[in-house]
Order: C-alpha cells, then structure tokens, then sequence
C-alpha cells in the first residue's frame, strides 16, 4: 500500500482507478482517460495533487541561498506573487527536480515533485549549511488543480468573495494568499487554471463541491497526455540527474547573468555549453497509425540515434506525438521503431498544443 492523499477515499467513491504513482496511490481515471482529457481543453478539471511537495525558505539569506540553489535567478521576482520555473541542479548540471518557487510576504513557497520529495530535501538541506536560511515543509496542506478554460469563472462561482476576486485578479504564473489558502494561476497542462494549497482538513469539503457544480474529477492518464501535448518535462522520463537542462528544453530556465552568480552546476553547464551540446529534446509526430512509446528508438539518416523519453496518443490532435532526446544535428525528419518496423516522423519543436489550439 502506498501513500494516500486526504482525498483517496472519495476517488474510490467517484468509480477511480487507482495506480501507484512514485510511491502514492492515485486515480489513473475516472471511466475514461479520453473524455477527461477532452473535458479539460474543453471546458474544465480538477486534479488531486495533494501528493506534490510544498516548502517554505525563510530566512535573513533566503534570496542568497535561493540564488546559490536555482539554475533561474531569483532576483526576477519583483514583486509579492510572482512565481518562477526553475530546474535545482547538481554539481555536473544534471537536473535533481523541477520546481516552481513563488515569492510571498514571508520569503518563498516552492512545491517540488512528490516522487522526489525526499532526495530534493536531502539536497535542498544540504545546500543550506552555509546560509541563515530556514525550510519548513507544509505537510499539512493539501493541493488541487483546477484546469480549463473554464477554471478560473467555475471556480470563482463556488468560493467566498474575496478568493472569487483574487482569482480573477491574478495573473498568469502568479500566486496570492487569501487566509489559509494560496491560490496559484499556474498549472501543468497548457490550459489556463488554477492550483490552490489549502489545509487538508477542508480539501474533502472543497472537491465535493467543486465535482458537484458539474467541475470533472481527472486522473493522472490525462493529466499526462495534456502535460504532453503543452510539450511539458515530466522528471524522471524526459529529464533527471544525468540530463542537464541544454539537454531538455530548459535552456531558457538559465540565468546566466549575472555572470558572478556561482549557482550549483553553473561551472559544468558552461563547459558543455563551451563544447557544444551533444544532444537536444524535440518533438515528434507519427503521420502514419500507431503510438510512439518511452524508450523506442528514433534514428536520424547520416546523423545518428535517439530515443523516446515521453510518447502517446494525442486526443486533441488525433495522432501521436513525443518527446526525444536526439542528436543535436537533427532537422525535420527521422524514423522511429515500433515492433521492429521503421516509421517516418516529423521532427518539431516540442509544443504540440498550447490553450486548446494545435501548434504544429
């Protein structure tokens, strides 16, 4: 048995298939992997991503030790709210998370994977040694998505004035407190939408109601073809500790400047940015029937292999797409095998779809 969400009990009452996920039991779907998928560019959803990490950096050298920790500068968050993507890096530049980390009255909240929790605590600790710095975990909260184009006018019908406000206010990666509540609009699916931490003792009441206004429970098998087809990393398959973010399409998750900024894992990054990158992460998509898979094998004529790190069917598109490491020299074209036949794919960048429209 696995680790439980506050919300595993009402999963099973909504007809979820449950599966572990990096050590949690979570919904895999709720009857139909498609139409939830579908339900999410269309209209609206709900995730439980209560199994998410949520830690807040205090401290008199919070900044500093932020900007010693973090491949993005911390420094760019000007104001209360602003949220920033960033890979946490190890010394060779290999990715140890993905993260998001928002700046609040208090210092900062970052909410980290879950099936990496306890490694990117371990490093996260680590790395404090040297700064006045401290990081609470939040252990007691509990977090739901709300995606859609829909998510934000739904959600705001079904809470109290002020959150209602708050939700129409903010703006895109952005995140505000309202009492015990963060309301975040940020998310993982390439829609517009929300993530809300708020105490577990009352996330039970709030996805009743939320799935009682007609708001869709979705589970983890559509939130994996939506996160795909934004063209967004999952860790683990498309990035981890031996893939640096050259090597993912996070190149633009650097900072380099300022150039004395010696965040870990800068001095090995310049080295292979110096020597040139070997390789790069790309789309792909399969004309033909069939359904590119993690780890088949892609081959670019008179250039070299790669492989799959993420691939599917799309629902929105029609057919399968993926995600590759391949050789850096690739262009348009390359083969993927599937079940020992050869099949042509179009190489693109690695957005597939972005708020509901197609983009290659």
């Amino acid at each position: 048995m696995g680790q439980r969400t506050p919300l595993y009990d009402l999963h099973l009452a909504l007809g979820a298939k449950m599966v572990d996920f990096g050590g949690w039991d979570m919904p895999l779907h709720y009857g139909s992997q498609v139409e939830e998928h579908h339900q999410v560019r269309r209209d609206c959803g709900v995730f439980d991503v209560s199994h998410m990490t949520v830690v807040d950096v205090s401290g008199s050298q919070a900044k500093a030790y932020l900007q010693h920790l973090l491949a993005n500068d911390i420094e760019r968050l000007q104001s209360i709210g602003k949220a920033l993507y960033s890979g946490m890096l190890n010394e060779q530049g290999g990715v140890v998370d993905d993260l998001i980390v928002y700046l609040t009255d208090f210092g900062y909240r970052v909410v980290v994977n879950a099936s990496t929790r306890d490694k990117d605590l371990a490093w996260m600790h680590l790395q404090s040694v040297d700064f006045d710095v401290q990081l609470h975990e939040r252990a007691e909260l509990a977090m739901l998505a709300i995606q859609g184009p829909q998510a934000r006018s739904k959600t705001a019908e079904l809470v109290s004035q002020s959150r209602a406000n708050l939700i129409q206010s903010l703006k895109p990666f952005e995140g505000q407190p309202d009492g015990e509540w963060f309301i975040a609009r940020t998310g993982y699916t390439g829609e517009d939408g929300l993530e809300i931490m708020l105490p577990a003792s009352e996330v039970l009441a709030f996805l009743n109601e939320l799935v009682g206004a007609g708001i869709s429970p979705i589970g983890l098998g559509a939130r994996d073809t939506l996160r795909l087809e934004a063209g967004m990393n999952l860790y683990g398959q498309d990035m981890d500790e031996s893939v640096t973010p050259l090597a993912a399409n996070m190149a633009w998750t650097i900072a380099w400047e300022p150039a004395s900024r010696g965040f870990v894992g800068r001095a090995a990054l310049q080295k292979q940015k110096a020597e040139g990158v070997a390789s790069k992460l790309v789309g792909l998509v399969l004309e033909e029937r069939g359904v590119l898979r993690a780890h088949q094998v892609v081959r670019v004529e008179g250039v070299g292999e790669g492989e799959i790190t993420s691939g599917s069917f799309s629902p929105t598109l029609g057919k399968s797409i993926a995600l590759a490491r391949v050789p850096a020299a690739t262009s348009e074209r390359a083969e993927v095998e599937i079940r020992g036949k050869w099949y042509p794919v179009r190489v693109v960048k690695p957005t597939f779809v972005r708020n509901g429209k197609a983009l290659i």
